[in-house]
């Protein structure tokens, strides 16, 4: 029986991890062509810790509550959705997912893959979603082709290095210690670079350039970005961990034909996500039966430990992904 009222986690002011706080709301209705889900976990992610500080507010008409991932099961929702009552499933939210039930699109909604734990599923959706959506969603990528990825322990990063290596890619990661880069390469990575004792530049361009590179943290790297990458390649710029504002030459672009790009994923239109979703579905899922790719959980605590969480992610020392269990 669904009950009237949920625990959440609630933001009472833009702030510090503190301002979280648990609380009590009604249990949201699912609208036409959602479902409502019991959540067994919630991923951490960048972008909360941005709403949170009140940097990043939500779309019109999403929830208040932080939580773009969940795993869990259904327990209600539109008569026509694919989806039956007990299905489990993991998803994309636009907000929400800080809490005992959310309700969300059926289209952005996954079945649990093969051999992946229930709880551990919470912490694909956002990763998954952000890296197929920017790196090969309408484009041909070629087998072979070298893929940097920057900030390679986390979330992000441990999943562009297990499904670009998946699919065929070469795979260079950065990362902040000697054991980091081991993590990564035992990901996939052939070369992890350790940032804090070697220029990733130089490494890669005696490996005939990037192809690709996926960086959060700009700063003085969107021009170390641009010398380490070879003509024709792709930046995708994903975060700023080192500020969104810098002075740069954009001489190698022409030079290159560089293509410099970057995303939000929770503005993008309910459809876009849909067919991101059915990628992953048909193409991307079935490598985790496959033993392929494997969910990276770097630890799980209680909802209401969502401070210690924030402060966490914040430290940047977790490998993989934090989750809340409600």
């Amino acid at each position: 029986m669904i009950p009237e009222e949920m625990d959440v986690i609630v933001a009472t002011e833009p702030g510090g991890p503190d301002v979280l706080k648990p609380a009590r709301r009604p249990v949201p209705t699912p609208a036409a062509g959602e479902v409502l889900v019991a959540v067994t976990a919630a991923g951490i992610n960048g972008p909360d810790l941005l709403q949170r500080r009140g940097h990043y507010p939500p779309p019109k008409g999403a929830s208040d509550l932080l939580g773009l991932e969940v795993s869990g099961t259904v327990v209600a929702g539109d008569d026509q959705s694919r989806w039956n009552i007990g299905d489990r499933v993991c998803a994309l939210t636009n907000g929400g997912g800080y809490a005992q039930y959310v309700a969300i699109d059926a289209d952005h909604c996954l079945h649990i893959p093969d051999r992946v734990d229930e709880t551990d599923a919470a912490g694909l959706p956002e990763t998954y979603f952000t890296v197929w959506s920017n790196i090969f969603h309408g484009h041909e990528v070629p087998e072979g082709a070298l893929l940097l990825v920057h900030g390679g322990a986390g979330g992000i990063g441990s999943t562009a290095i297990q499904l670009g290596a998946a699919l065929g890619l070469r795979i260079f990661a950065t990362a902040g210690s000697a054991e980091d880069c081991a993590f990564c390469e035992q990901l996939g990575a052939e070369r992890a670079i350790d940032f804090k004792n070697e220029d990733f530049v130089p490494i890669v361009r005696e490996a005939g350039g990037a192809d690709i590179i996926l960086d959060i943290v700009a700063g003085d790297y969107v021009a170390r970005n641009m010398k380490a990458a070879r003509h024709d390649a792709r930046i995708i710029q994903l975060a700023f961990n080192k500020g969104s504002k810098m002075e740069v030459d954009l001489m190698p672009v022409m030079l290159k034909r560089l293509t410099y790009t970057g995303s939000t994923l929770r503005s993008r239109p309910d459809a876009f996500k849909a067919q991101i979703a059915y990628e992953l579905r048909t193409r991307v899922w079935e490598l985790f039966g496959g033993g392929k790719l494997k969910p990276v959980t770097h630890t799980i605590l209680p909802l209401a430990e969502a401070a210690e969480a924030h402060r966490m992610m914040e430290a940047a020392v977790h490998r993989g992904k934090i989750l809340l269990t409600p």
